[in-house]
C-alpha cells in the first residue's frame, strides 16, 4: 500500500486552534491520489484480488469518489472498471472517473439506486463486486490514514470522522483503539442523510427514503451491514450538521488556509466549529476527507454560508 497511495499532510492551523481553543491537525486526504481517501480501500481491496478475478473485470456504484479511487486502482492492475453512479454526481466526479478508464453507467436519484442497478448487472457479467464501505478489506484500507495521523502526531486524543455508509470511520475506529483504547472516535453525518446517526443512538437500523444535503459524498439511504456493528462498538459518538454549517467550514478553508474541501470531506470540520463546546479534546485529528467540488456550485455554497446564524462564540467567529 505505501509504494501505491500518497501519504497525505498533517496540517495545522494556528487561526482554528485559536478558534476553537484546541491544537487541531486536517488529515489532508483532498491531497490523496483522485482527491478523496477512496483511493486507500479500492487499492486495498484489488491488491487482495487473484489474477483470474481481476480478469474478469471489477463493478461498483459510488457517490463519484470512490469510483474514482476504483477506476484507477483498476487502472494500475490492468481490470476493466464498470461504476453505477446517480444521476445527480457532480460532473467533475463523473468526468474524471471516464478519465482514469471506467465505464459509467448514470442512473437513479441517489447512491442506493445506483447501488441497486449495479448489483443487477454484476449478476450478468460476473466482475467482481468492490462495495464502497461494506466490505472488510475496503475498511481496512481507509484505517491505514489514522496509522499515518498517529505516526506523526501521537497525542492525538479525538478523531472526527465524516460518515456516509461507515466504511471509513469503522476503518479509522478499529486502528485507532488498535493503537490507543482511550482515542475518542467522533462520527459527522449530514442532518439531511442521517441514517447512520438515526440507527447509532435508537439502537435499531433506520433506512431512510431520501436524502438532501450539499455532501453527496455522504448521501447514503442506510447503513452497511457489516460496518453498523464495528460503528455500534468502537465509535464513541455521532453528531449531525446541517449544509449551512457545512458551507461554512468550506470557505472557511478556502479563505483562510487555502484548500478546497467538498461538502462530505467538509463534515469533520464543520463538526468540530458547531459543536465545539461537546468536544473534550486537546489533540483533535480532523479528517478532510475529499476535495472533489463541483466549482459550479460555489456561489450556492457561499449563499448557504451566508445563512449560518451564528450562536455560539466559534460560530460568531467564523460567520462569513
Amino acid at each position: 500500500m505505501a509504494h501505491i497511495v500518497h501519504r497525505t499532510p498533517l496540517l495545522t492551523s494556528a487561526t482554528t486552534n485559536n478558534l476553537v481553543g484546541k491544537h487541531v491537525y486536517f488529515k489532508m486526504e483532498n491531497q490523496q491520489k483522485t482527491g478523496a481517501f477512496k483511493f486507500r480501500g479500492a487499492s486495498y481491496k484489488l491488491l487482495q484480488l487473484s489474477k483470474s478475478q481481476l480478469a474478469k473485470g471489477v463493478i461498483t456504484a459510488s457517490a463519484g469518489n470512490h469510483a474514482q479511487g476504483v477506476a484507477l486502482a483498476a487502472r494500475k492492475l490492468g481490470a476493466k472498471a464498470t461504476i453505477f453512479m446517480a444521476e445527480g454526481t457532480p460532473l467533475a466526479k463523473v468526468n474524471a472517473t471516464r478519465n482514469y478508464g471506467a465505464d459509467v453507467v448514470l442512473t437513479g436519484e441517489s447512491f442506493q439506486e445506483a447501488y441497486e442497478a449495479s448489483l443487477e448487472h454484476q449478476k450478468q457479467n460476473g466482475a467482481v463486486y468492490i462495495h464502497p464501505f461494506d466490505d472488510y478489506d475496503i475498511m481496512t484500507g481507509q484505517g491505514t490514514m489514522v496509522m499515518e495521523m498517529l505516526r506523526r502526531e501521537d497525542r492525538i486524543d479525538t478523531i472526527l470522522v465524516p460518515i456516509g455508509g461507515g466504511g471509513l470511520i469503522s476503518g479509522i475506529a478499529v486502528a485507532a483503539k488498535h493503537v490507543n483504547r482511550n482515542i475518542k472516535v467522533i462520527g459527522v453525518q449530514s442532518n439531511g442523510a442521517p441514517a447512520i446517526y438515526k440507527s447509532y443512538h435508537s439502537n435499531s437500523v433506520e433506512k431512510l427514503d431520501t436524502v438532501s444535503t450539499i455532501a453527496e459524498g455522504i448521501a447514503v439511504k442506510q447503513p452497511g451491514e457489516l460496518t453498523l456493528p464495528i460503528i455500534k462498538s468502537y465509535v464513541d459518538d455521532i453528531v449531525t450538521v446541517n449544509d449551512e454549517e457545512i458551507a461554512s467550514a468550506i470557505v472557511y478553508m478556502l479563505e483562510r488556509n487555502k484548500t478546497l474541501m467538498e461538502g462530505a470531506g467538509a463534515a469533520a470540520l464543520a463538526a468540530l466549529f458547531a459543536h465545539n463546546d461537546k468536544i473534550h479534546s486537546r489533540h483533535c485529528g480532523v479528517v478532510v476527507s475529499g476535495g472533489n467540488l463541483d466549482i459550479g456550485k460555489m456561489s450556492t455554497i457561499q449563499e448557504l454560508a451566508n445563512q449560518l446564524n451564528p450562536v455560539s462564540p466559534v460560530e460568531r467567529k467564523i460567520a462569513l
